[in-house]
């Protein structure tokens, strides 16, 4: 059993989407991050960056005490191993997934996420910081489009590289991208979209967020957190 401490975005999508493909059983505990939940000290002391996802292992590989895992990289690379599924054996590919997974972790995802907050959710619109972002957000499309030419997914089979991608460009049109600039991704794009795991994946976070609104309370927890008020909130 996997608990999954979880949110519908898209590093918590990432998780759904490998649990629902391998098939393993989990259960999902919701934190809801406008109401403040990751300040929980529970939820703190399986994720001290006060960030989902986090899972809790109750029966990892080796028999012992339950495994906590922060984190949506490190987790994605901890079920692969557990279960040897979507991280190939082979060196090279291996290689491949493991660069483009931190590609979106290290990239893609960030870029993104402040592109989301300066469109989508800043009190103020900055055109400098918006076209910042969405530019360089354009150009992460631009690499990964090039990457997959003559490639069905990002490591020629579907792996977590893909997992970790697929939910920060779904919500493109937030990003002011057209996937119909980028025919690579938009090609591999809906083959992931219609994968059944996809689908049971993002329906069960449907399920999650249809009553959260995004208040002028919540955006403060959300978008005003420094170390004092992290603290404060334990």
């Amino acid at each position: 059993m996997i608990e999954l401490y979880y949110w519908p975005t898209p590093n918590g999508h990432k998780i759904t989407l490998f649990l629902e493909e391998a098939g393993l059983e989990y259960e999902i505990k919701p934190i809801n991050i406008g109401a403040g939940d990751q300040f929980q000290t529970d939820f703190l002391k399986i994720s001290p960056n006060n960030r989902i996802p986090a899972i809790i292992d109750q029966a990892p590989a080796d028999g012992g005490e339950p495994v906590s895992v922060f984190e949506s990289g490190a987790i994605l690379l901890y079920l692969a191993e557990k279960t040897r599924k979507f991280l190939p054996n082979d060196i090279r590919q291996r290689n491949i997934v493991q660069e483009w997974l931190f590609w979106q972790v290290g990239g893609l995802g960030p870029m993104a996420g402040q592109n989301h907050h300066f469109s989508q959710y800043a009190p103020e619109k900055l055109p400098y910081a918006i076209t910042r972002y969405v530019n360089e957000t354009n150009r992460l499309y631009g690499v990964l489009n090039q990457h997959l030419q003559g490639k069905d997914f990002i490591a020629g089979d579907y792996s977590i590289a893909d997992m970790a991608c697929y939910p920060w460009i779904a919500p493109y049109k937030w990003q002011g991208q057209q996937l119909e600039d980028f025919p690579e991704i938009n090609r591999w794009f809906q083959q992931i979209e219609q994968r059944p795991a996809t689908v049971t994946a993002y329906e069960k976070g449907k399920q999650i967020s249809q009553s959260a609104q995004l208040t002028a309370e919540k955006r403060k927890v959300l978008f005003g957190q420094t170390a004092k008020t992290q603290s404060s909130q334990v």
